[in-house]
């Protein structure tokens, strides 16, 4: 298998790691890509970014009330 931050994983295709990541394990390399996106475009005087555990997402929340959304207009 392939080990990933001391976590060992089987050979083949790996849909979610613990981290969020989408992994192919072989005999000659582990390869990976993230399962969320990176918010860019939101108002950063009255939000923040949260990272979701969860829903392998970051949310953005306002500041003062992390209960409420933020509208996010682009992501990397």
């Amino acid at each position: 298998g392939c080990i990933l931050k001391e976590k060992l994983y089987p050979f083949g295709e790996i849909a979610r790691t613990e981290d969020c990541f989408r992994c192919s394990c072989s005999q000659h390399a582990m390869r990976c890509c993230s399962l969320f996106h990176t918010p860019t475009g939101y108002d950063k005087e009255k939000c923040k970014v949260v990272f979701n555990k969860k829903s392998c997402d970051y949310d953005v929340v306002d500041k003062s009330d992390p209960t409420k959304e933020c509208f996010v207009y682009s992501r990397v």
